[in-house]
């Protein structure tokens, strides 16, 4: 008798993931910058060729795509379900702890306004999530984020092109929970085209070796008058 079955194997995912050096290689690609794979092996502090083997399984289950430029290669996460992935098993992981056992990142950095994938996460990410939802601007239902028409009028004033939703499968609104806060920030379309654009404006600074995003004074400052931050 066939006992095979064309169901998924969760088995499969959860045997790539579950290997510790491949988990921080994942968690480094996080931040959604393309690393190499020296780069990588430094984050699970393994040898390259080690790391190199690693790689090619995760390739080759399709957890993480290549891009080549030049002689050089570098890897990122397959798109952004597997980084939905990622943090949802970063907040189980959280959640887990040991009640005496501080959870949250150990780097205080990571925990005040870090990069989850395309877009803000850590306290300030959820500040802005929460300044938006009490302006009526979105509509939190838990799992499930919703645009209102205030929130529409909104971005479009302050510069987001809505056209540009249609060419898109992802959701406009996303909501994420974030595993040091414990609360939601936004994802989507529109959590990707905030981050982006206080990058442009100046208001925010990404760090060159980590997922940790800087902020200064004056560009907190304006987040909080842009946003109506309390």
């Amino acid at each position: 008798m066939n006992n095979t079955t064309s169901e998924p194997n969760i088995a499969v995912v959860a045997n790539l993931i579950g290997d510790n050096a491949r988990a921080k290689m994942l968690t480094a690609l996080l931040g959604g910058k393309a690393l190499t794979a020296t780069e990588l092996a430094l984050e699970a502090d393994i040898t390259s060729q080690t790391a190199s083997t690693h790689l090619a399984k995760l390739v080759d289950g399709q957890l993480l795509h290549v891009r080549k430029q030049g002689r050089h290669k570098y890897f990122q996460l397959m798109n952004a379900s597997i980084a939905q992935l990622l943090e949802s098993l970063l907040n189980i992981s959280a959640s887990l702890a040991p009640e005496q056992v501080s959870t949250g990142p150990s780097d205080i950095r990571l925990k005040q306004a870090r990069i989850c994938y395309d877009h803000l996460a850590g306290e300030l990410g959820v500040e802005v999530y929460d300044a938006l939802k009490r302006q009526d601007f979105i509509i939190d239902n838990g799992s499930e984020t919703l645009l209102t028409d205030l929130g529409k009028e909104f971005f479009s004033s302050i510069g987001f092109d809505f056209s540009q939703v249609k060419k898109s499968k992802r959701p406009i609104c996303k909501s994420c929970l974030d595993w040091s806060e414990r609360r939601n920030h936004l994802a989507g379309i529109l959590g990707q085209w905030m981050l982006n654009d206080m990058f442009d404006k100046g208001w925010l600074e990404r760090a060159l070796d980590s997922r940790v995003i800087n902020v200064s004074n004056a560009g907190l400052n304006r987040i909080k008058y842009h946003y109506n931050l309390s």
